[in-house]
């Protein structure tokens, strides 16, 4: 028994200290004002709580079952990294293009919003893309597959690890949550000309991040050809 709480805790710590840095990254902060310019206060509060809540789906699913889901689908990690990083290019080219007047007019349309309408809208705009890519984007997501699949042998290794899955994917949604419940406060602290500078910096970034990891699944699946026709 006392095997298995030290394996709960390291296993624990060990989803939280790889994820943590990628999940919470301080480019998220920016890019979520942005994407969210035309919204009030308060719908800012439930977006928070719902990319909380859908980034912990994600990651608990994709510890637990993320390798029997690619399995099936006959789909390889590498070839994930590369769609994922993808779309995370086009979101950053997005972001890096995206003018001042657009984001007024972006604005004026929600405010004509019914509020039923209203919370469709922040359902639908909450998974996509402010959870994935943005907050549980192919890196994450391929770190937590990785995690999974690094699973000790041994009776207790199940439970243990879907324990382990759970209690480290709410820890990573509760810093999901502050972040993004208390990005308005941050923003109005930088000055609107400060977060003009890091958000073009921030979308700049997040375009690079994308290359590179469509760079990791390329470089694999290009590794994989090379030894096979060696």
């Amino acid at each position: 028994m006392h095997n298995a709480i030290t394996e709960l805790v390291r296993t624990s710590l060990l989803i939280v200290g790889a994820l943590f840095p990628i999940i919470n990254s301080p480019d998220n902060l920016p890019i979520f004002l942005t994407l969210t310019s035309d919204l009030s206060s308060e719908s800012r509060a439930i977006l928070a709580r719902q990319i909380a809540v859908n980034g912990f789906v994600l990651l608990v699913v994709s510890i637990l079952i993320g390798t029997h889901i690619l399995a099936f689908f006959g789909i390889s990690l590498p070839v994930v990294q590369v769609g994922g990083g993808l779309v995370i290019v086009a979101a950053g080219w997005k972001l890096l293009n995206q003018t001042d007047d657009e984001g007024k007019a972006n604005a004026s349309s929600s405010k004509s919003a019914k509020p039923t309408d209203l919370s469709a809208y922040l359902a639908r705009r909450a998974f996509y893309p402010l959870t994935m890519p943005l907050t549980v984007g192919p890196g994450s997501i391929s770190v937590a597959i990785a995690v999974g699949a690094n699973r000790t042998p041994g009776s207790e290794a199940g439970w243990v690890l879907i324990l382990a899955a759970l209690l480290g994917s709410a820890v990573l949604a509760a810093s999901i949550y502050l972040t993004y419940r208390f990005a308005e406060p941050i923003g109005r602290i930088l000055g609107e000309t400060a977060l003009n500078i890091i958000i073009r910096l921030s979308s700049f970034i997040l375009l690079c991040i994308g290359v590179q990891i469509v760079w990791n699944g390329a470089s694999a699946l290009l590794h994989t050809v090379f030894i096979v026709r060696h």
